[in-house]
């Protein structure tokens, strides 16, 4: 099989894809790319790749992928052999789960952060901004099942697209209030094939 290649930034949530890959044992290139120092931006290189400079990207078979969901789909799909697919079952949950986690749940995340820049010009946001922000960890606290995935008995690519937003909640300081967020955190981060990605990945949010 022809080396992936994954345009890897710094602090991003491309360290889901690096993730998902060394799960399932994939032979992969990172090609890096660090944040500006003062603005926290991707740099121009990008650009490069694909014309809205964003991050991740993956290359296969020389076809450039974007949008994380769909990076993580495809491989699942073309590599996986079953690893990390959801059970017939459970397909519609596991594709709505797919996109919340870059839709719904992203929006709130990405305000606060836009936000938290412009100083008191947008304190009259910030109440509804923190009650989308709590309402979306709690749905997420309340759908993680018993076995503790979001989807099935077993790991899938929700899990894998929804660790950013738990792992966000956790970052916030929101641990003790949404226990089972932080404990499939927890449980992610665990797993070596994770660690096997931070390592690769480098600095990722203090993890």
């Amino acid at each position: 099989m022809m080396s992936l290649i994954v345009h890897h930034l710094n602090n991003s949530r491309s360290q889901r894809v690096l993730w998902l890959l060394e799960e399932l044992g994939l032979p992969y290139e990172i090609r890096s790319y660090q944040r500006d120092a003062v603005t926290n931006l991707a740099p121009a290189e990008l650009k490069a790749v694909h014309p809205l400079g964003k991050s991740p990207l993956l290359e296969d078979a020389g076809e450039v992928i974007q949008e994380s969901a769909a990076i993580v789909q495809h491989l699942i799909d073309r590599y996986g052999q079953g690893r990390f697919a959801p059970a017939p079952a459970d397909a519609l949950r596991h594709l709505q789960f797919m996109h919340f986690a870059e839709g719904s749940a992203m929006t709130p995340i990405l305000l606060q952060l836009y936000t938290s820049r412009l100083g008191e010009a947008a304190a009259p946001l910030h109440p509804r901004i923190g009650e989308q922000l709590q309402s979306h960890f709690a749905y997420l606290e309340g759908e993680l099942r018993g076995s503790g995935h979001f989807v099935g008995d077993d790991w899938t690519g929700a899990d894998v697209m929804l660790s950013f937003p738990a792992e966000i909640a956790v970052m916030q300081g929101q641990g003790d209030a949404f226990p089972k967020l932080h404990a499939f955190v927890a449980a992610v981060h665990a797993r070596p094939a994770w660690q096997r990605a931070r390592e690769k990945g480098g600095a990722y949010y203090g993890f």
